[in-house]
């Protein structure tokens, strides 16, 4: 039997490949090297880092871990970073119980409950916040702030000073409490600027669904919205805890540095990484390690910063099959 052949269009008789473009390739190209130069500046910041930590490390004649003492200015130099790390973590997980749950509740307000007319200058205030100066926000916790806290601190003494944490002895409240509030303040617009749009990017047939089969507002923005955004408000916090870890002028000008760990929190002293480096650049460097220290310090700071990034990352993994950003 005859079989006729079909005629096979002309687009077909040739392969499709077109040449790449010159501008295609230029900007491969410099994405690609951007990529990479971010790669190597942090590399380079590391091997800096490492290197002249090293110095301070083989001249320390105590344990750099465990040491409550920084006194590298000297002929036999002593320093750890005990009380320092303590500080860092400590105010900046308080920081984080305060600000993550006002956040979240602001970033909802405004995206599913304010009207129009009060959403969107309330967060333009909020992102105005975000370009406050630190130095601004340390002059306000020292001239404002720490003279209004003594009440909250009697009420805290009172009810709970048992325990031992929240026990008031009296004085200026220039602890890690009062730092902790004012970075709670300080991370707060981050927190709800993302949140909020995250928040916003919910999908509306899945909120539209919810109202149908008669779910209140509340249950909508449970089952609906919250799950969407687990992984950008994770996200957020990160962006929020970073700056919280790393905030230098703020809380050199509130907290009364001490190279001990209180027993209660609401106790004037303690220290940062940040705090302690701002503090001690100016006289470091005369005799000793004392700059190397400073670098040794800042050194551990930024791994913490990167060991804090890298469990955002996997968090955010692990829950993005859950967190309906597929549907």
């Amino acid at each position: 039997m005859d079989v006729t052949p079909t005629a096979v269009p002309r687009t077909a008789r040739h392969k499709t490949t077109s040449p790449v473009r010159l501008g295609d390739r230029i900007f491969l190209a410099l994405s690609r090297g951007s990529g990479i130069l971010l790669l190597v500046i942090m590399a380079a910041i590391a091997a800096f880092l490492a290197v002249r930590a090293s110095h301070a490390l083989s001249a320390n004649q105590g344990n750099f871990f465990t040491t409550f003492e920084w006194d590298p200015n000297t002929d036999h130099p002593v320093f750890g970073i005990a009380v320092l790390a303590f500080g860092t973590v400590v105010s900046s997980l308080i920081a984080m119980a305060i600000a993550v749950p006002v956040a979240i509740g602001i970033a909802l307000f405004i995206s599913h409950y304010a009207s129009r007319r009060l959403a969107s200058p309330l967060g333009y205030l909020i992102d105005l916040l975000a370009a406050v100066p630190s130095i601004v926000y340390g002059l306000w916790g020292a001239l404002f702030l720490v003279p209004h806290l003594t009440g909250l601190y009697t009420w805290l003494d009172t009810y709970f000073g048992w325990t031992g944490v929240l026990s008031y002895q009296g004085g200026a409240a220039r602890s890690l409490f009062t730092i902790s509030i004012l970075l709670a303040i300080m991370i707060l617009p981050i927190i709800t600027s993302v949140s909020r749009e995250v928040f916003l990017q919910a999908p509306k047939m899945h909120e539209e669904a919810a109202l149908a089969l008669g779910a209140t507002r509340w249950e909508v923005i449970r089952m609906s919205v919250l799950p969407f955004g687990r992984s950008g408000v994770i996200s957020a916090s990160m962006l929020g805890l970073g700056r919280a870890l790393g905030e230098t002028m703020a809380v050199a000008t509130v907290l009364s540095p001490s190279f001990d760990i209180g027993k209660s929190l609401l106790d004037p002293g303690g220290g940062t990484f940040a705090q302690n480096i701002a503090s001690s650049f100016k006289e470091a460097g005369v005799i000793g390690v004392g700059k190397d220290a400073l670098i040794a310090s800042g050194l551990v700071l930024f791994v913490l910063t990167l060991l804090v990034n890298g469990a955002a990352r996997l968090i955010i993994a692990r829950r993005k099959e859950y967190s309906g950003a597929s549907a």
